[in-house]
């Protein structure tokens, strides 16, 4: 694990404590706007997606999980040519992506999915690098897929979307088994966002909004997992142990 890791340092017991609340302190930003946008959008996940036709909502997995194939090769090949952004560009990026998409309604946001599942992989690649991490290492690739098991601001999760931090990767079959795993969780997500922008013109604003969301989301997200995964080799400590401080963090604060 250390040898896709940049300058790793051994730090003490009081920087673990201190990482840990910064770590905390992202993962609640990170969902917090996205429930409020849903609620905005009318209703729970759910009504969203059954606003879709019968045949899209069938096929949401497939096209998932080929956005995602698709997404490995783009994302990977577009940070060799173009540099990583700054948070602020990438959100407006994403957030024009999806007013294209949402501008043509449902037809539209199907041709906008897989353009968007890169640029979003691409920010998740760009968070692995600013935590330290080799986005071209192969295990880094599995965890930027990896980071989509946390299921986006839209969906509706008990608390467990903290529970890919606390997995290593010990699947047979590899990247397409675990993109395969990966799918299913993720498809539902997108499916409330390919909802959102079904309406033509207002399908816009709401893919705007969406993709905005979604960009900070899994930025935070993916710092959450690769800040655990660099202090875990920093501090020479289980990453299961420091995942399970962290939940017990976040579970302080849901209880306060």
């Amino acid at each position: 694990m250390a040898d896709v890791l940049i300058g790793a340092r051994k730090i003490t017991a009081q920087e673990i404590d201190t990482e840990l609340d910064v770590l905390a302190q992202r993962h609640r930003a990170a969902g917090g706007a996205g429930i409020g946008l849903l609620n905005r959008l009318g209703g729970s996940g759910e009504s969203l997606l059954e606003r879709l036709p019968a045949p899209v909502r069938a096929g949401l997995t497939g096209a998932t999980e080929t956005a995602l194939r698709l997404a490995m090769k783009g994302a990977s090949r577009s940070r060799r040519l173009v540099p990583d952004q700054k948070p602020g560009v990438d959100r407006v990026l994403s957030a024009a992506m999806g007013a294209a998409g949402g501008a043509a309604g449902l037809p539209g946001a199907l041709v906008e999915l897989p353009a968007t599942t890169a640029f979003l992989l691409r920010t998740i690649q760009g968070a692995a690098a600013a935590e330290g991490f080799d986005p071209e290492a192969e295990s880094v690739v599995f965890d930027c897929i990896q980071v989509f098991a946390a299921a986006g601001p839209l969906a509706e999760d008990d608390g467990a979307d903290l529970g890919f931090v606390s997995v290593r990767l010990g699947l047979p079959g590899g990247l397409h088994k675990l993109i395969a795993q990966v799918a299913p969780k993720l498809g539902a997500v997108l499916g409330q966002k390919l909802a959102a922008q079904a309406v033509p013109i207002a399908g816009a604003v709401a893919g705007a909004a969406v993709n905005y969301v979604f960009a900070g989301y899994y930025r935070e997200m993916a710092h959450v997992h690769f800040g655990l995964r660099r202090l875990a080799i920093e501090a020479d400590r289980p990453q299961d142990e420091l995942a399970a401080r962290l939940r017990q963090r976040l579970q302080r604060a849901d209880s306060g």
